[in-house]
């Protein structure tokens, strides 16, 4: 077994042991080193956001001092949600190595797959026009970061 994935497994059941959350757990390595690890703590923290890929890419980012994580890979048991996936790649982490997928969490209960298979967003735009102001004023700040 893959020992990043094993640390990443061994979360999971620590968050499940715990009472934290789901069986999820991420771990975070940067040159061949451990920077974060972390399990899902949706329960314990009322937060459907806390998810262990993103409290690991919140532990890593603060230890590293940076947003970008693109020197890093990221391990965790089961195949990322899309709200985790974007994190990722919002955090520039070009790797992810998963174990379950999302139809085994299916099976035992959890919806990560409706949000692959179905239709599920409603989604409508509304004032466009008003909504891209903020976008104007950051075109023209001469100071911005992009990410």
């Amino acid at each position: 077994m893959d020992k990043y994935m094993n640390k990443a497994i061994n979360e999971a059941i620590k968050g499940v042991l715990k009472g934290d959350g789901g069986p999820f757990g991420a771990v975070i390595v940067k040159n061949g080193k451990i920077v974060a690890k972390a399990h899902n703590k949706v329960v314990i923290t009322n937060d459907p956001t806390a998810h262990a890929e993103i409290n690991a890419i919140r532990k890593a980012s603060k230890k590293l001092k940076t947003f970008d994580l693109s020197d890093c890979e990221i391990y965790t048991n089961c195949m990322p949600c899309p709200m985790c996936i974007g994190a990722i790649r919002w955090a520039n982490i070009k790797t992810i190595y998963y174990g379950a997928t999302s139809a085994d969490v299916d099976a035992i209960g959890f919806r990560d797959k409706e949000f692959y298979d179905e239709e599920y967003l409603n989604l409508h735009s509304i004032d466009r026009q008003e909504s891209l102001k903020p976008f104007l004023f950051w075109e023209k700040k001469e100071d911005k970061v992009l990410y």
